[in-house]
């Protein structure tokens, strides 16, 4: 062969090389799928002052089960703290400087009447707040209750003295 078709068929092998590059479509595509998947798989934050509560469901008749009277817990606003009263003997003031040992204090409270009274952590729980209490000093009572496994947790609902009155 001659210089001129060595020349030639070195051309042609250069010019026949392929081209690396990445193919964008396909990786488009893949991103796309992704992104999808991690938007449905993702576990969103429930709202954070929300609290979770069961409505009663109709018994039916006869059949339904007398409940237990409801242990009741009183909670009224003293200045900046919080008085809690738990059945008719125990009380508690949780201070707004230092709650967290108010709200232990009313635990241990909580629990004692439970065992002197002889109840379950299923037995009904009724909640009675005065107008003028916090709402944090209500959820944060709330959830100690509700972390404490009580499972029946109402809120009884009073009208305030002046819409009574028609004020």
């Amino acid at each position: 062969m001659s210089i001129n078709g060595r020349a030639n068929n070195l051309r042609s092998i250069f010019k026949r090389k392929p081209v690396i590059g990445l193919r964008m479509a396909p990786m488009i595509d893949i991103i796309f799928l992704l992104l999808i998947f991690f938007l449905v798989a993702a576990k969103w934050r429930p709202k954070e002052d929300f609290l979770p509560l069961r409505l009663a469901t109709a018994g039916v008749g006869a059949a339904a089960t007398a409940k237990p009277e409801p242990l009741l817990i009183q909670i009224s606003q003293q200045d900046t703290d919080c008085r809690v009263q738990i059945g008719s003997s125990q009380t508690v003031e949780i201070s707004s400087q230092n709650p967290e040992a108010g709200l232990a204090e009313m635990m241990t409270k909580t629990r004692q009447c439970l065992l002197d009274q002889k109840r379950y952590a299923s037995d009904p729980v009724e909640i009675v707040c005065a107008p003028d209490v916090k709402w944090e000093n209500l959820a944060r009572i709330y959830n100690v209750l509700a972390g404490m496994g009580l499972s029946d947790i109402t809120f009884r609902m009073t009208e305030n003295s002046a819409n009574a009155t028609g004020r």
